[in-house]
Formats: structure tokens, sequence, C-alpha cells
């Protein structure tokens, strides 16, 4: 790296800024490091220095969002690396950060050796990116991946509504449950055997089923036995 190329820091916190500027000296020895602590600053910073090689942006500012400098850095200077660090690792800061140009998302907790790796990285043209923001990014378009077919699968039909049977349907579809047989029953309810038949006609009709043991699981299911 060249004495030309010019590095900005845009950090509020002091000893962090420090921090930062420890490891790009050691990714960049010949850098021309040049620090801000607010939106402000960089703004100014930005329209003073013709070329940016990196920048690299806190989102949390003290005058607003890092992403607006982003934006206008993007816009400004399009060659430039573009680099958020911050601790923020949710979709909120992370997808508008890298919607609005940034190059990498490094989080400060990073460790050293693997933030300066993603840094060299960033120059071959692979995007500089913490582990779990490189994990979230991917797990989020699996998750659109997914969409367009939740979204044309058909609804599923509503429930049938609950079959409904007279009070006598019910009393001879408990006594068909406990295993009885139409004479039995008739003999229980004191009607016709034929009458008890119809009965049990209707009840399978209904119920849409057509044997004893399909009888004696509806009467299970609706709690008569």
């Amino acid at each position: 790296m060249t004495d030309e190329k010019r590095v900005l820091i845009v950090e509020d916190q002091p000893e962090l800024r420090a921090s930062l500027r420890q490891r790009l000296e050691k990714a960049y020895p010949h850098a021309a490091i040049f620090e801000a602590g607010s939106i402000a600053e960089g703004r100014a910073l930005i329209q003073e220095k013709s070329a940016v090689y990196l920048a690299l942006i806190d989102l949390g500012l003290p005058d607003g969002s890092g992403v607006e400098l982003i934006r206008q850095l993007a816009e400004t200077h399009g060659s430039a690396l573009i680099v958020v660090v911050t601790i923020y690792a949710d979709d909120a800061h992370l997808f508008p950060a890298l919607s609005a140009g940034a190059h990498g998302y490094l989080l400060k907790e990073t460790p050293e050796e693997v933030w300066l790796r993603q840094l060299r990285q960033l120059e071959a043209g692979t995007p500089a990116l913490s582990p779990p923001v490189a994990r979230r990014i991917l797990e989020f378009f699996r998750e659109r991946a997914h969409e367009p077919a939740r979204q044309q699968a058909p609804a599923p039909p509503p429930p049938a509504p609950p079959v409904v049977l007279t009070p006598r349907e019910t009393e001879v579809l408990g006594y068909i449950g406990r295993g009885m047989r139409i004479g039995e029953v008739a003999g229980m309810l004191g009607l016709a055997e034929s009458t008890v038949a119809g009965y049990v006609k209707d009840i399978y009709r209904k119920l849409n089923i057509c044997s004893r043991a399909e009888a004696a699981l509806e009467a299970a299911r609706r709690g008569l036995v």
C-alpha cells in the first residue's frame, strides 16, 4: 500500500478509535489514517479528501446513523471500500447499511486476527463479514427463497363443520359403539328394530361411514363410550 491511499475512521469513542487505528496500522503500515468522531466530522473529511481508499464507519454516532455517511461516501467516492464496524448484529442495522453501499460488516467483538484477515480479503473482492453476520445473511436469503412457495401455495380448506346428530341418533351411536346389535338397541330404547335400523342408516350417512368399527371409533371420539 502506498502513502497516497487514505483510510478514514468514523467512531465516536476515543479508545475504540485508537484500537481501530492500531489494527489498521498493522494491516496497512503505510496508510494515511484520518479520524472523525461524528457524522459532521466524517462529512468534512470526505469533502476534504479527494480520494478515500478505505472507510471504517460506526453506526451509532452522536449526531445520527453511520448509514448516512455510508450512502454519501458510496455516491461521492465510488471506489472507496466501506466497512461497518459496530456492536449491532440485528437486521435493522445490518441490511440498511449493506443497502446503502457498505462492502463489509465487522462486529467490534471480532477477534483481531479474524478482523485483519477479513480486511485483507476485502481487497481481493471478498466482502469483509464477521462470521455471525455472514451466517445471518445466508439465513436471510434462505428464508426469502421459501417465501414464494409459501405465498403461492393454496390456502388449506377450512375445517369441515362438526356433524350434528340428533339426541336420539347420539344415543343410538353410543349403544352401537359399545358393540350392541340393532335388536339389543331396540330393546333398550323400546323401539322397533326397523326404527333403530333407520337411525343407524342416517348416522352412517351423516358421518360418512359404512361399518360398525367406524361407528365405534366415532362414538369413542365423541366420548360416548
